[in-house]
């Protein structure tokens, strides 16, 4: 467990489903270490002190030092925006500043643009992807015009986009940027899709409502079969993979790893982090210079 005390960084700079209850939650940010074999944390610091009773979430390392994130301040309660943090710097800026929500920021094939989910303003709420300037000197566009329902994404290549459709029940489809066509690959899946080290994706198959596996998706296969890793923690659908292929994922106030190469150990707890009054893990994001970004409630 760490003992280490807790850092908050006030960031200094100008001024679910996505219609599911805002509540308040924070980024939380420790180096990770491994010591005799062990994963450890450490150097903890509270990234979201900016924004101490309102929403952040959905972390995203743009770069080892930039992260975007998902934020709803008390001065913007109808809506959620995306800021970028500059930890060298410890600095913010506000990527969108729009009537409408946006969410589950991503940096695209294309290193000028990101995406992110835009819940427009219309009757209907419409979910869909956007595509924006990092420069933000142009308002953005819809990557699928066509495509609705949009909760998260997994960008594979310029052309190819992994999609979670929200409905009853919700599917992952992968969608061509080219010409919009797309094609259904499962269904019932949890909302974190992550590269893998050798190019496939990870993500959540809900078999029943005990029953949920981390599986791999093949992207070399022309019908993206998909196999078992392991079972998940109960209840948990968020995760994160290390460089060494290991994966990372949350459980109340616990982290745990699983390393496939240690199939027999299972999912090994690595801290408990209630003595920062973390209730609650949920987004896992890791910089490659081994950085770990946590939502904690």
């Amino acid at each position: 467990m760490i003992r280490l005390c807790l850092v908050f960084a006030l960031l200094a700079g100008p001024v679910l489903h996505l219609s599911a209850q805002i509540y308040t939650s924070h980024v939380y940010l420790f180096t990770l270490k491994t010591e005799n074999d062990k994963l450890r944390l450490s150097s903890p610091k509270m990234l979201t002190g900016f924004n101490p009773i309102g929403y952040n979430n959905q972390p995203f390392w743009v770069s080892n030092e930039e992260l975007y994130l998902t934020v709803r301040t008390l001065k913007d309660t109808s809506q959620t925006d995306i800021y970028a943090l500059n930890l060298a710097n410890g600095t913010k800026m506000r990527m969108t500043a729009t009537k409408e929500s946006e969410y589950s920021p991503m940096l695209t094939p294309n290193p000028y643009f990101f995406s992110a989910v835009r819940v427009e303003s219309d009757a209907d709420k419409t979910q869909r992807l956007w595509q924006f300037p990092i420069d933000r000197l142009e308002k953005g566009k819809p990557v699928f015009p066509t495509i609705r329902n949009i909760g998260y994404c997994c960008w594979i290549n310029q052309r190819n986009v992994l999609l979670y459709i929200d409905g009853n029940p919700n599917l992952m489809i992968i969608a061509n940027t080219t010409d919009g066509s797309f094609k259904k690959i499962t269904s019932d899946i949890g909302r974190c899709f992550q590269r893998m080290k050798n190019g496939n994706v990870a993500f959540v198959k809900k078999e029943s409502p005990t029953k949920w596996s981390l599986c791999e998706l093949n992207l070399l296969d022309p019908n993206f079969g998909f196999k078992p890793i392991t079972g998940t923690l109960d209840g948990s659908e968020d995760f994160a993979i290390l460089s060494d292929g290991s994966f990372l994922m949350g459980s109340a106030s616990k982290l745990y790893r699983y390393d496939p190469t240690k199939n027999d150990e299972g999912w090994v707890e690595i801290a408990d982090l209630r003595s920062y009054n973390i209730k609650s893990i949920t987004r896992l994001a890791v910089s490659q210079d081994g950085k770990l970004a946590l939502v904690g409630q």
